[in-house]
């Protein structure tokens, strides 16, 4: 145990004297992709460029940092302490930055969000090309992403803020609710369901309903809300790839799938007549911006959250008596 803290106690002398933020940057990258040529395109730089840094900095250091033998790389079990101190490194500089620019309430510098894929095709055309070009010097970068993807960049600083839909689990978060969204039904023309005005829970047991995958909050959401367990065990229960691709399904005369409230506002008249809305209490998801605890750039989220909600129906941002969280 001690030899161990006395290498870490070498290797972290070491680093501070000898590695520049930027190679810190580059041995991160090829820890996280697990590959020289995705790192290095990632920094937009050549390969090898990467790999030559790499290496200078595991000779002045006088240990390899990556197994390159194996494949995917591996770090050594030097190189993973290096790359525990190097990740704490680059968080605090990054802080460093962060906090300069709050007190001047900037709104430079690159700010990174994930997203839900159920939620970013419709939200994000709303509001993000009026967000550019009302404030053009700001860098915000949008990444598609499920909700334990988030949690894990947001606690690896890869992501400021995350935009999902409110699950258990988020304790280590800060969140800030931004609107509600209300689920529809989508009914394929002719289907036995196609003549209801309203579709209830119960109304939905054997049909042929095109689910998300494993991983998607918002297929656990709808299956625990609508007691889908007999149906997710059904032959008649598919599980595809995303929400556009079930509406194509359902558009060609086949089964059911549920679409959230912001969808409905680009869908055609004809689309419109395959909408149904569910029976009370009605399926809501509430849709909240979340951060790390020790988030910094309060003015620039505060902004974004404000673009966001004036991007949304009005009639969105509160939660209704006929509504249930999902």
């Amino acid at each position: 145990m001690a030899s161990i803290v006395l290498v870490r106690t070498i290797f972290t002398s070491k680093l501070y004297s000898i590695m520049t933020l930027q190679q810190l940057e580059y041995v991160i990258a090829v820890y996280r992709y697990k590959h020289f040529a995705k790192a290095a395109d990632n920094c937009n730089i050549t390969q090898p460029t990467l790999s030559s840094m790499i290496q200078k900095l595991e000779e002045e250091l006088g240990v390899k940092i990556f197994d390159r033998r194996k494949q995917p790389i591996l770090p050594t079990p030097a190189g993973k302490l290096i790359i525990d101190q190097a990740w704490k490194v680059l968080v605090e500089a990054r802080e460093l930055r962060e906090t300069v620019e709050e007190t001047k309430h900037s709104l430079l510098g690159t700010f990174n969000i994930g997203i839900l894929p159920t939620i970013a095709p419709y939200l994000i055309p709303r509001f993000f090309p009026q967000l550019m070009k009302k404030y053009p010097d700001m860098d915000v970068r949008v990444t598609e992403m499920k909700t334990e993807d988030i949690k894990h960049a947001l606690h690896h600083g890869d992501i400021d803020a995350g935009i999902i839909a409110k699950v258990d689990g988020l304790g280590d978060f800060d969140s800030t609710t931004v609107f509600y969204e209300q689920f529809f039904a989508y009914v394929a023309q002719g289907d036995a369901l196609f003549d209801n005005k309203t579709i209830r829970t119960a109304d939905l047991k054997g049909e042929y309903l095109w689910l998300l995958d494993e991983g998607h909050c918002l297929r656990d959401q709808l299956v625990r809300f609508c007691d889908l367990k007999g149906a997710m065990q059904s032959k008649r229960a598919y599980s595809l790839g995303s929400i556009e691709t079930f509406m194509r399904m359902v558009e060609s005369g086949k089964g059911v799938t549920f679409i959230p409230e912001l969808s409905l506002l680009q869908l055609t008249d004809v689309q419109r007549k395959l909408v149904r809305p569910f029976a009370l209490p009605i399926p809501t998801r509430e849709i909240i911006m979340v951060t790390g605890k020790n988030f910094i750039r309060t003015s620039l989220l505060g902004l974004i959250v404000e673009e966001i909600k004036q991007a949304v129906p009005a009639d969105m941002l509160q939660l209704k008596q006929t509504q249930q969280r999902v």
